[in-house]
């Protein structure tokens, strides 16, 4: 039953790594049994750069989430990220035996592996091979062919692919740390599952991930994943120009950035001071908001100008009825949404993953920097495309009928051969005399 399966999210980020383990409820929704989390040390720019820190991290991370909830922890979804990660649309074709026959959902799946044969750079591998237009007998626009009757059957994908080194580096350090992988996803597909609703994504939407080392995007519409990309700048960048540009310790800037920042520099008064401990025997620093804002404010246009380049890139930008949906933790910024409204003249929100979230017994959760790995353990219960969830419950209906059948089948069979029985005991009974 799918309210007794506990799934796990592992998301290797630049700043943290956490663990989530999570159960559906008995009303479909996500509760979060236990979380752990871990300096994450090992990894830059969402790259594993040193494999002995992050094992003992996510050691660490596994450890406080198998407290929490009381699981024993083997198997996780993990979530991969990073500037090496490519997308690009290709097209693939089938031609089936027969037009009177209806395309099945096995048409689909063999149209849709036979992507995983294409030539790809050298030292890559496909992530994600997810669908978007079908066309059968080169009548096109269509979303799901099931069904439907036709010879040659047609589509477009959104290929995803990795760094190989990338891969085998996150594959090592889970292993070593006593786990097995189930899934690998991408990190913003996870977070969309999280914090965007079924009406944005059919209306056009643009998630953006601000983490610590990347800024991740996903371009959805008419419920379709249509463009990924991941920006190699996060948060981190804007606490290091904080670093320089005050004159400060790296945690004295991450603490100016998360209590005092604005991403609007008008927004802060220009009489507004913080003062910070100063180094031994010196006395304490004095620090103008209103400069840290002009910082911070600097490094975000650059942010969001590289994203809105992005949703140009995709040919998406007029379609966006939904507009942008920002989260991640430095989605949390004091004046971000309008700042993001103002350079791309999109509405945007703050998202929050409570989209899918019960009752559940860890409320931090429900904060925008815990969004991929809430999204990590969703797709534990949900594919990535949603056409995926229907094909799965047809197939388990169908299942279900077969095994009902093969059930009824089995009485008859056992009917026929204990009438053989009696029938060949009668035989050799009167045999006998």
């Amino acid at each position: 039953m799918e309210k007794d399966k506990i799934v796990v999210g592992l998301d290797i980020g630049t700043t943290k790594i956490c663990a989530i383990v999570g159960r559906k409820n008995e009303y479909g929704k996500l509760e979060v049994l236990g979380m752990g989390k871990a300096v994450s040390d090992g990894v830059i720019r969402g790259i594993v750069s040193n494999i002995d820190k992050t094992i003992f991290a996510i050691e660490k991370a596994i450890e406080e989430a198998e407290n929490h909830s009381g699981i024993n922890i083997r198997v996780t979804n993990v979530g991969i990220a990073g500037q090496h990660i490519r997308s690009s649309i290709h097209h693939g074709s089938i031609t089936r035996n027969s037009s009177d026959d209806e395309i099945t959902i096995e048409d689909i799946n063999r149209i849709t592996n036979d992507m995983y044969k294409i030539v790809i750079p050298p030292g890559s591998e496909i992530i994600h091979v997810m669908p978007q237009d079908y066309y059968v007998d080169y009548e096109d626009g269509i979303k799901d062919p099931v069904g439907m009757s036709g010879v040659r059957l047609e589509a477009d994908f959104h290929v995803i692919t990795a760094q190989t080194n990338a891969i085998n580096n996150i594959n090592k350090c889970v292993k070593r740390a006593g786990l097995e992988i189930e899934n690998l996803i991408l990190e913003p597909l996870a977070s969309s599952l999280s914090v965007l609703s079924d009406e944005e994504k059919e209306a056009g939407v643009c998630l953006v991930d601000i983490g610590g080392g990347t800024t991740d995007i996903a371009i959805f519409y008419e419920n379709i994943i249509r463009h990924t990309s991941v920006i190699p700048l996060g948060g981190n960048i804007i606490t290091q120009d904080i670093k320089q540009g005050c004159m400060v310790m790296q945690h004295q800037a991450e603490l100016l950035k998360t209590k005092f920042g604005k991403a609007i520099a008008e927004e802060a008064s220009p009489n507004e001071v913080v003062s910070i401990p100063g180094l031994r025997n010196r006395a304490p620093k004095e620090i103008s908001i209103k400069n840290l804002s002009h910082i911070i404010e600097a490094r975000m246009q650059e942010i969001i100008e590289l994203v809105h380049a992005e949703v140009i890139t995709s040919g998406f930008q007029n379609k966006l009825a939904g507009g942008i949906v920002i989260t991640g933790g430095g989605s949390q910024l004091q004046g971000i949404k309008q700042l993001f409204e103002y350079m791309t003249g999109m509405d945007a929100r703050v998202g929050y993953p409570n989209e899918h979230l019960g009752k559940s017994k860890v409320e931090a959760v429900k904060t925008p920097m815990y969004a991929t790995a809430v999204g990590l353990v969703l797709s534990g219960f949900r594919a990535l495309d949603e056409r995926e969830n229907r094909y799965m419950e047809k197939s388990g209906v169908f299942n279900h009928k077969r095994k009902e059948r093969d059930r009824g089948s089995d009485i008859f069979r056992k009917i026929i051969d204990k009438t053989k029985g009696l029938l060949i005991d009668d035989l050799d009974s009167k045999e006998d005399y």
